[in-house]
């Protein structure tokens, strides 16, 4: 059972952070383990591209050439925010 959720919401992990340039975005996920030393925050990212079907919306992450600078400054901004959070991280 997910903590913290609403119904509505359950089963669906929103993202810590999102870094969106034109239609690609870079999500960071914030997910919590335990250790021996006792639980820690780990972070992931994920890049994807929106983009409408007819009017649907849909995602991939398949990029043109023309995306590929996009999708290369999203990951930069999110490996940015990932290692001040690592770096903060309080050691005892």
């Amino acid at each position: 059972m997910a903590k913290n959720s609403s119904k509505k919401s359950e089963g669906v992990k929103k993202p810590e952070k999102v870094f969106r340039i034109g239609f690609v975005s870079a999500s960071v996920f914030a997910h919590e383990i335990e250790t021996d030393e006792g639980p820690i925050t780990i972070r992931s990212v994920n890049v994807q591209k929106r983009y409408k079907d007819g009017d649907d919306v849909k995602y991939t992450s398949s990029f043109n050439l023309a995306e590929l600078p996009q999708a290369v400054r999203a990951l930069q901004l999110a490996q940015g925010y990932v290692e001040r959070a690592e770096v903060e991280m309080i050691l005892d």
